[in-house]
């Protein structure tokens, strides 16, 4: 998008971090860039009133806390994506379904973990709170979690990690306690990561249309820029479950 209207993309690194460190909004204004967009971060109130003064138009792509309504945003449809995968699982006939979080700041994070509680909730199963683990969307937070849910008296027959980061931990913990996926354990992870078809077996998932989204967000700037009005300040674009061969019937 933004080679097609002879503009650089300038990348700058967050470290981690929900906001993004002090004096980098001191660099963005000395460049006075057409736009900015921050991925998976949120700004402060001082950054975004700093760039608001200087008439540098600003879109969040996938924001980590809820919207602002005056502050244009692109997401996906998480809470469908977590509906999907669980649903998927269920209707392979898994009742013992584990579910691996991200931070509990990532709005992303709880929506997903809502629609995997909704589809639950639709097929009559309590959700078990002994098979919820947080792994800050970390593969050594899956790796962690899964290791320690394996352990569990009654120990889950499926897994689904909100990222595929940590699917990839499950994946490890999984060849650690000498278990087959998808024979003894099932797993769906989050995202759409161009690795996950080469993994073995390749992984089913729940992909972001993420091209799709940053080129919507430099779509937003670049209107924004030209002094147009937005025909809306939230879009939130379809997830889509790509079942591969990580998943099957529940053995037990």
């Amino acid at each position: 998008m933004a080679n097609q209207h002879n503009l650089a993309v300038v990348v700058s690194e967050s470290q981690g971090r929900q906001t993004p460190r002090r004096g980098w909004i001191e660099g963005v204004l000395a460049r006075r860039p057409t736009g900015v967009i921050p991925v998976f971060s949120d700004l402060s109130g001082q950054q975004h009133t700093l760039l608001t003064a200087a008439r540098i138009p600003l879109v969040v792509l996938d924001p980590t806390g809820v919207p602002d309504d005056e502050i244009p945003s692109v997401g996906s449809t998480n809470w469908h994506g977590g509906l999907s995968a669980t649903r998927h699982l269920l209707e392979l006939g898994h009742r013992r379904i584990a579910i691996i979080t991200g931070p509990s700041w990532a709005l992303c994070s709880r929506a997903r973990l809502d629609g995997y509680r909704a589809a639950l909730d639709a097929a009559g199963i309590p959700a078990d709170p002994a098979l919820l683990r947080d792994g800050e969307f970390e593969i050594s937070g899956g790796l962690a979690s899964t290791t320690d849910l394996l352990r569990l008296p009654d120990p889950p027959t499926a897994v689904f990690a909100l990222n595929d980061g940590m699917a990839i931990g499950v994946y490890h913990a999984a060849s650690q306690a000498g278990l087959r996926i998808p024979q003894d354990l099932s797993v769906v992870g989050f995202d759409g990561y161009p690795l996950d078809e080469w993994l073995v077996p390749p992984l089913t998932t729940v992909r972001q249309p993420l091209r799709d989204m940053g080129a919507a967000a430099a779509q937003m700037v670049l209107d924004l820029a030209r002094g147009a009005d937005l025909a809306e300040k939230r879009r939130d674009l379809a997830t889509e479950l790509v079942v591969r061969h990580s998943t099957a019937p529940a053995a037990r």
